[in-house]
């Protein structure tokens, strides 16, 4: 999710918001207001990152603990990207070493406190403004961060089911205690389909057959338990 204010964003330079904490987001965003900054906010790394790329803002403000991708991670996709945009971290005072270590790593020009102030941001305001800082952390990226660790794998479908004991055959099916539950294919499934008009004995088939699977089924978790 991202939101923007009314700013004129021609003329303003834009300030990227990362936070996932609605009060934290909205203090920052009027204490930027102030500051006559063209306020972008999202709620995520992941997002955060592909809006860094679209935008191309001056700063950005990112909390660490965000969700899919946390601040420290998303500030170095960020600076490898690369831009020109300043990044700030800002966390809760438990998360005080971790930011100094962060901001470190990402090249972060600065890090500040929540809950942060007008008052606050000033006394760093003149790092914020200056020179980039280099980024070390980007030279072990890969080893800290493996890809198989940034995005969730793709998924594979259902585990096989082991083979059920004591199922018969069904008319139209194979036998399943001697092998694996067959997939229900359109090949499988189109017999027991009564078509429109069809004969109340074919109707009473179809249910009995159906009955049967989920008594196998029932079977099976007795028996099995719930698959992990």
């Amino acid at each position: 999710m991202a939101y923007v204010t009314e700013a004129d964003q021609d003329s303003a330079p834009t300030v990227l918001i990362v936070d996932n904490n609605p009060m934290s987001t909205r203090r920052l965003s009027e204490v930027f207001r102030i500051k006559e900054f063209h306020i972008e906010v999202c709620e995520d790394g992941d997002k955060a990152v592909d809006e860094y790329i679209r935008l191309d803002p001056e700063l950005v403000v990112i909390a660490l603990d965000i969700p899919s991708l946390d601040g420290h991670l998303a500030a170095l996709e960020m600076r490898e990207h690369g831009g020109e945009g300043r990044i700030v971290f800002v966390t809760p005072r438990r998360l005080a070493a971790l930011a100094r270590d962060a901001t470190h790593s990402a090249g972060a020009v600065a890090w500040l406190e929540k809950p942060v102030s007008s008052a606050a941001l000033e006394e760093v305001w003149s790092d914020v403004l200056g020179p980039i800082p280099e980024a070390p952390g980007l030279e072990d990226l890969d080893a800290l961060y493996p890809e198989d660790r940034i995005k969730p794998q793709p998924d594979e479908g259902l585990m096989p089911l082991p083979p059920l004991p004591g199922m018969p055959a069904l008319p139209g099916l194979p036998a399943v205690g001697e092998g694996a539950l067959p997939a229900l294919t359109p090949e499988l499934v189109a017999p027991l389909v009564v078509a429109e008009g069809g004969s109340k004995k074919k109707g009473k088939i179809k249910w009995v057959v159906l009955l049967l699977i989920l008594a196998g089924a029932g079977y099976y978790l007795s028996e099995y338990g719930m698959p992990v």
